[in-house]
């Protein structure tokens, strides 16, 4: 992984709701973690959501509210990623102090520290069914657990660099992984076998998302590249250009989510932007301007009308309103150009 100087900022918990008037996207922006934010995640219901930072915490937030309903620790490091089981009712963390962690939503406690890996943890991702965990560290080696017991089940290993992100088909019978290495692997769960490498990337592969109909597999990348491949032949079917293509200091796309409904994708980047990408046709839909620092993670609220981002820039997390933007010409919003109208986090 590229090198980052950590700002030890501490941060006041504050609430704002900004609206940007030339996009016609509003965000509101949740300050809380010191100091910066590496993953966020919706709970299933969309009530809550878990965002994982630098300062070894994860943090349970009410969307209707903007409070912070609990601060979970026990982490000894950063922690990397963050993901809901499919009833709600625990979330896995991964981080960088080589464990998988699993946490009881309602308590806050900690149900099983997974020990095993030998490098920092980058991914973790359930199953569909909620039955398997899947994990992925920077030695390039993939874990899967069994969540009911907390055993290993399997190891897979074929990257010959870190793994930074994994995924499941929505059928949950193959596992997506991202690596350093700069390739994509489809795992086939049942015989840990590899069924394809995807090959385009020229930089590490940072994240990667299964579209909701499981035919598609979107990455990003430290090339500023976000890629869309068909998965049932591995062909490369789009690339979609536009992260800081000119900045020679960019680290790329980090981050990329596909809506609920499958027709646009999100992708967020060093580069300081969220961009909506339309699935169909790879045209930019919307850059949304707002973080001063990278973006880190994107997510989509379950119903999709609202997109949660987290960054670098101390500003912990934003909430996007994506249900009000009326399309035309994408605009990046000045700072200069957002309006105060709210002090307390309100999102549709």
């Amino acid at each position: 992984m590229k090198t980052r100087v950590v700002h030890q900022t501490c941060l006041v918990l504050i609430a704002c709701l900004i609206t940007f008037g030339l996009s016609g996207i509003s965000y509101a922006q949740k300050n809380g973690h010191p100091p910066w934010v590496w993953s966020v995640a919706y709970s299933p219901d969309g009530g809550t959501l878990a965002s994982g930072s630098t300062d070894e915490t994860i943090r349970l937030w009410d969307i209707s509210t903007g409070e912070v309903l609990a601060t979970l620790s026990g982490h000894t490091d950063e922690v990397y990623s963050v993901a809901y089981s499919p009833n709600g009712r625990t979330l896995a963390s991964g981080s960088r102090d080589n464990t998988v962690r699993l946490w009881d939503v309602a308590t806050g406690e900690i149900l099983a520290t997974l020990s095993g890996h030998t490098a920092e943890v980058y991914g973790v991702a359930y199953s569909p069914d909620g039955g398997t965990l899947a994990s992925g560290d920077l030695d390039g080696t993939i874990h899967l657990w069994d969540v009911a017991t907390s055993g290993l089940l399997a190891t897979f290993r074929g990257h010959t660099a870190g793994v930074c992100g994994v995924a499941y088909s929505p059928d949950g019978g193959t596992l997506a992984s991202g690596s350093t290495d700069e390739t994509i692997r489809l795992w086939d769960i049942s015989t840990g076998e590899v069924l394809a490498t995807l090959s385009g990337h020229t930089d590490e592969v940072y994240s990667v998302a299964y579209s909701p109909n499981g035919r598609t597999l979107a990455s990003g990348g430290g090339d500023n590249k976000v890629r869309l491949w068909d998965v049932s032949t591995g062909n490369l079917l789009a690339t979609l250009t536009g992260h800081a293509d000119e900045d020679p200091d960019s680290d790329g796309v980090w981050s990329v989510a596909y809506s609920p409904d499958g027709r646009t994708l999100a992708s967020g980047g060093s580069d300081d932007k969220v961009r909506l990408w339309d699935v169909a046709t790879g045209r930019l839909l919307a850059m949304l301007s707002g973080h001063t620092k990278a973006v880190t993670s994107v997510a989509y609220a379950p119903a999709g009308g609202t997109l949660a981002s987290g960054g670098y820039d101390n500003n912990g997390v934003r909430f996007w309103d994506i249900a009000s933007y009326t399309g035309g010409e994408p605009t990046a919003v000045a700072e200069t150009s957002w309006g105060l109208i709210k002090s307390l986090l309100s999102v549709p």
